[in-house]
């Protein structure tokens, strides 16, 4: 597993951000067979975090459904220069864990 993020560097106090985020793995569902009929185990990211200043501001449970690859694009506020960490969990027990530097200036 591996995560792409974009988060812009800068933004000024109170203004609203777009934040990107996409997991690169493969969600296998669990309920594909193989070529000689056996069932591929199921492995998918099922959960991921964004926290802003130690604060979780997005988080999502995903399901066998979700397509490979997972991709979140939301929007927070900059109210402070801080971190923002990206956290993705799988069923096997695979964590990758991003973060960003969000510099913050007064309007």
């Amino acid at each position: 597993m591996a995560a792409k993020i974009k988060v812009p560097e800068r933004a000024k106090r109170g203004e609203i951000i777009e934040i990107r985020s996409l997991a690169i793995h493969i969600m296998e569902t669990g309920f594909r067979h193989d070529n000689v009929g056996r069932i591929v185990p199921r492995h998918i990211v099922d959960t991921f975090t964004c926290e802003y200043l130690g604060k979780t501001v997005f988080a999502a449970t995903l399901h066998p459904a979700v397509a490979a690859n997972p991709y979140f694009v939301f929007h927070l506020r900059a109210e402070r220069s801080g971190e923002i960490r990206f956290t993705w969990r799988d069923d096997k027990g695979g964590v990758i864990t991003e973060r960003a530097h969000l510099e913050v200036t007064d309007p």
